[in-house]
């Protein structure tokens, strides 16, 4: 498909001044219609001005959605069944929202007639290869129109040229050097670049928007109960929320406690390095409940292969394999396990921390008669010889063949 094969294009739209470029850029390069789909998935801010920005570049169909719950439900939650973390710490908060807006794009593309879309992730990140496996596994024979690997505007300064000579309104703070990019959303807040391209410099502590610093949080500890059905949160100190309102909650507790702030090197899936700095408050919560509620209701062998199957699992979601065959299959056998993951979990925020302080079940395989120092009925000590001699003995054969 050439550039003049192309009748009409659904563009992933912010309103902010890369976007709003690019939309111009398509109109005149490809000469095609523009639908514009912008997706509030918590990110903060008011929407309505991408809506008049679009209507000021001439677009008729206009998408503004709210998807904060589908984000959460079907995203957010069954990513954290699996306690996911990518090399250990990063939990995913960017990746984890591209296949849904990747996925809307698709759905309006089809609705809307279209016969490409298009993103403004850059030729050097992880976002531009998260929509287009997204786009292409929905939509086979899709257009993915990428312009920061076409176009030649390859500088902030030429930026800002090209929207002032056609008439794209520059915000006065983008005349100058952003001190760092950053990406919102109802699970997270990232910045990368610029200030923070020097990973030993430590970030201004005015950048972070979601949590105080651990030395600013109160001095008094706060206690909260999370309750779980199925592996997923669905209250919090008694009151049943909806999954938006139940992150929402939880970023309010961890942000003033200062809980959630990582400042990782992390390796992109296109091959370099990168340095991000994150603020998760709520999820960071969520990870650490959700692991103390599976404690006392997961099987030992059903827990540990769910610890083995997470990093590849990870990886997938951080590489942009959401709707891969292995992904799915993944993720059956993770919600499988998660049918008596039900209970309550108590936990302490302090400075930066949670601390698990208590947890209980109905489905709980945590046997007080089994476990107690004191004098019990239901284990015979002596059984431990049989099992002990019969797991040494290939470490015996061997050092006997050894000598």
């Amino acid at each position: 498909m050439t550039k003049g094969d192309v009748k009409k294009v659904v563009l992933a739209y912010s309103g902010g001044l890369d976007t709003s470029i690019i939309l111009r850029w398509l109109q005149e390069e490809y000469r095609c219609e523009v639908v514009t789909f912008t997706a509030d998935i918590g990110q903060g801010e008011e929407l309505e001005p991408a809506r008049k920005k679009a209507e000021m570049l001439g677009i008729k169909e206009i998408y503004i959605e709210d998807l904060r719950e589908e984000f959460v439900r079907d995203y957010v939650f069954p990513m954290f069944r699996a306690n996911t973390t990518y090399e250990g710490v990063y939990l995913l908060g960017t990746s984890i929202a591209r296949p849904l807006i990747g996925k809307r794009l698709i759905e309006i593309a089809e609705e809307t007639g279209a016969d490409a879309i298009s993103h403004g992730a850059t030729g050097k990140g992880n976002d531009q290869v998260r929509f287009e496996l997204t786009a292409y596994a929905l939509k086979p024979d899709v257009k993915v129109i990428a312009p920061w690997r076409e176009w030649d505007l390859n500088s902030r300064a030429k930026l800002i040229e090209y929207a002032q000579n056609h008439q794209i309104p520059v915000p006065k703070d983008k005349h100058g050097e952003s001190p760092y990019s950053m990406d919102a959303n109802l699970m997270h807040i990232s910045y990368e670049g610029k200030a923070l391209e020097d990973p030993w410099v430590e970030p201004d502590e005015d950048m972070f928007r979601l949590t105080v610093s651990p030395e600013a949080a109160p001095d008094k500890a706060e206690y909260i109960e999370i309750e779980y059905k199925n592996g997923d949160p669905v209250a919090v100190n008694g009151e049943k929320l909806s999954p938006a309102a139940m992150l929402t909650r939880l970023n309010e507790l961890a942000g003033k406690h200062g809980i959630g702030r990582l400042d990782l090197v992390e390796n992109r899936f296109v091959g370099m390095k990168s340095r991000g700095v994150y603020e998760t408050p709520g999820g960071t919560i969520m990870l650490t409940a959700h692991r103390a509620i599976e404690s006392i209701t997961l099987d030992r062998e059903e827990a540990h292969l769910k610890d083995e199957l997470m990093p590849r699992y990870a990886e997938l979601i951080y590489n942009g394999f959401w709707f891969s065959p292995e992904r799915e299959m993944l993720q059956a056998a993770i919600d499988h396990t998660q049918k008596t993951v039900n209970g309550v979990v108590k936990l302490k925020l302090y400075k930066g921390n949670v601390i698990v302080v208590g947890r209980q079940s109905p489905n709980s395989l945590y046997r007080m008669d089994y476990v107690t120092f004191e004098e019990d009925t239901v284990y015979d000590q002596y059984d431990a010889n049989g099992f002990i001699r019969l797991n040494a003995l290939r470490l015996r054969l061997g050092k006997m063949a050894r000598g």
